[in-house]
């Protein structure tokens, strides 16, 4: 991105960000909390780029400053190297906070993670990485929430859905989605499975679906009559019943064919309510994908079928290690990965990521 297009993207953004400012003082923020959640977020993303642009103009005067007072007295010239590397430094900084990232980083995320192949041993390791998610999650200071789940006599779960959330308004690196976006997509495990009696090593996969917690009402317009919604008690293990009550709520999104069940909250309005904001959020992801696809035909996508040979990551637990293929990263600490140890594998993936959004950028 060369200097001058820095300077033309930098001013709009800068005079949004005195708007936007203004607007988080405004009454009608202040008195509407999911408003007041999104124009945050827009303002410590704008924050960041104005101190950037702080940052650079800083390092640039003192430049300045200094070659002029080392033309009259030399001693200043010893100054000016430290200084030429502060402002390239902020330069860098700039160019990469410019660079065009996804706007939804800063968003919340719903997390849902499906036994696939392995039978009992992949429901399981769904338990595992429902887990590890909720580990990670805790340390990064995020709130985690089981809207649903469907569980195995041994303790593991056919299917579990999570809402992760941050609190207050997080810079988009910060953000729920822009950690666990790279999550999505068929996680294969390969250990001596506790129903084996031989000690033989198994193969089994875990389908992972990560999407941004739509928020808002008007982003995803859901006719009433495009559903059907079926009420049914809620189950435990083995299908036993564990209510007495039919609060359980099943909606099909007749247009889309996608189905959405909660049983975990306490009455049937409740878990429509959580079923409602799944489901938008799924609508909402299969709209992106679709926009996705249509700008770019080498879209990565997350998977929607529990393959192994369309695998991201592997699990191998006789070698305590852990892969993902689509960077190349491995290291021998899945014990701490399973932990909630996660971070130097999502930072693999997004400095990858961000290797291509300064690349996009550079050729634009």
């Amino acid at each position: 991105m060369a200097a001058t297009d820095e300077l033309s993207a930098l001013e709009p953004l800068l005079e949004e960000y005195a708007r936007v400012e203004s607007q988080m003082a405004e009454p009608k923020t202040l008195a509407d909390p999911r408003l007041m959640r999104r124009v945050g977020r827009r303002y410590a993303e704008l924050g960041r780029v104005k101190a950037a642009a702080d940052r650079l103009s800083a390092a640039a005067g003192d430049l300045e400053a200094a070659r002029e007072l080392a033309a009259e007295d030399h001693s200043f010239a010893d100054e000016i190297p430290s200084l030429e590397e502060e402002e390239s430094a902020a330069h860098e900084a700039l160019v990469k906070i410019l660079a065009p990232r996804d706007p939804e980083d800063a968003m919340d995320a719903i997390v849902e993670i499906k036994a696939g192949e392995g039978g009992e041993e992949s429901a399981l390791f769904a338990s595992d990485l429902a887990r590890m998610y909720g580990r990670y999650a805790e340390a990064h200071g995020w709130s985690v929430t089981e809207m649903s789940s469907t569980p195995t006599e041994l303790g593991g779960f056919k299917d579990i859905t999570l809402a992760i959330r941050t609190k207050g308004t997080p810079a988009p690196d910060e953000g729920v989605w822009a950690h666990l976006k790279y999550e999505g997509g068929v996680h294969r495990v390969q250990r001596v499975p506790v129903t084996e009696s031989q000690g033989r090593i198994h193969t089994s996969a875990v389908g992972v679906f990560v999407m941004p917690e739509i928020e808002d009402d008007d982003e995803i317009v859901i006719d009433p009559n495009d559903l059907r919604i079926d009420v049914y008690r809620s189950s435990g293990p083995g299908g036993q019943s564990v209510n007495t009550t039919d609060s359980a709520v099943r909606i099909t999104h007749l247009p889309s064919g996608i189905v959405v069940s909660m049983q975990n909250e306490k009455s049937q309005l409740q878990n429509k309510e959580a079923a409602l904001r799944v489901l938008a959020s799924r609508l909402a992801a299969d709209a992106r994908a679709k926009r996705e696809a249509e700008a770019s035909a080498q879209r990565l996508s997350q998977v929607r079928t529990v393959d192994r040979s369309e695998r991201i990551r592997t699990y191998n637990f006789p070698e305590n290690r852990i892969a993902d293929h689509r960077t190349g990263f491995k290291a021998h600490n899945l014990d701490a990965v399973l932990s909630g140890a996660l971070d130097p594998v999502i930072a693999s993936l997004q400095e990858a990521d961000e290797a291509e959004r300064l690349a996009a950028a550079a050729r634009s």
